[in-house]
């Protein structure tokens, strides 16, 4: 017998992957060939070379403050006076809130101005303060017309905001020098016009119902008598305004039949019944 030698085959050991091919492998090659996107922020060129330069207008305003903003608007306006009546149109129309809280801000810098002294009523005191009392007394004058008829057609809007300009002329100072408490007293006179003037108008609106309905009477009473009666012509300006509203008389009775008899007055009441044209 012949003794046959069998071999085994060898078997060629699968060769673990690498993790570096196994990366290579997972890859695909359209994946690799695509461009991914690039986010947006990403794609501005960097700058070279990076200089100063000035803002531009939109970021410059947005720096400054009411103060600033408010100069620089003036300094327009008197280099460019045609400049004017385009800010009106563009402007959104002020409010009562927003005007009352100005001429606040007003009164507010007349009282800091105060020095320490003893009797703020002397004439060491009013000098001091004298630019700002101006100052609240132009703002006052400047104001108030924005907002009486025919430029506010809305008496209701008219009347609010008189009534919260009345209190703080009531606010306003007053001086031991009779002299410069005209100021004041000048004031409530222009402001009992407004009154007036804003009365009269609301009457031809609804019969001046509103008038009535808004507690308008006891808010002008009030006014009138911590004025000192100074508001006098306002007050009767509303009183004419309701007279209609008030309540009439009642008309006397017609004494009866039986009653006139025993007066010998029956039938001389009698109205006179006319002929003819006259």
């Amino acid at each position: 017998m012949f003794s046959v030698s069998s071999t085994t085959p060898s078997r060629k050991r699968k060769a673990s992957p690498s993790p570096d091919r196994d990366d290579e492998m997972t890859t695909s090659p359209a994946m690799s060939n695509a461009r991914l996107p690039i986010p947006p922020g990403s794609r501005k060129k960097i700058r070279p070379n990076l200089t100063g330069r000035p803002l531009s207008v939109d970021r410059l305003l947005e720096t400054l403050d009411k103060d600033s903003l408010r100069s620089v608007l003036k300094s327009l306006c008197d280099r460019n006076p045609g400049l004017r009546e385009e800010i009106i149109q563009v402007s959104p129309r002020p409010s009562i809130m927003s005007t009352l809280q100005v001429l606040r801000e007003y009164h507010d810098r007349l009282l800091s101005s105060f020095p320490l002294d003893p009797n703020p009523r002397s004439d060491y005191s009013y000098d001091r303060v004298r630019p700002q009392w101006n100052e609240l007394l132009d703002a006052l004058t400047d104001f108030t017309p924005h907002f009486l008829p025919p430029n506010e057609q809305q008496s209701s809007l008219s009347l609010e905001y008189l009534d919260g300009v009345t209190q703080i002329i009531h606010e306003l100072p007053e001086w031991d020098t009779a002299q410069y408490n005209l100021a004041k007293q000048n004031a409530y006179q222009e402001i009992s016009r407004a009154w007036a003037t804003v009365i009269k108008e609301a009457s031809k609106r609804g019969g001046g119902i509103q008038l009535q309905y808004g507690g308008w009477e006891d808010k002008l009473r009030g006014h009138n008598e911590k004025s000192g009666n100074r508001m006098r012509e306002a007050y009767e300006a509303l009183g004419q305004a309701l007279g209609w509203l008030r309540r009439s008389p009642q008309p006397t009775a017609q004494p009866s039949i039986r009653q006139q008899l025993f007066s010998n007055s029956y039938g001389m009441e009698q109205p006179t019944i006319r002929t003819g044209n006259w």
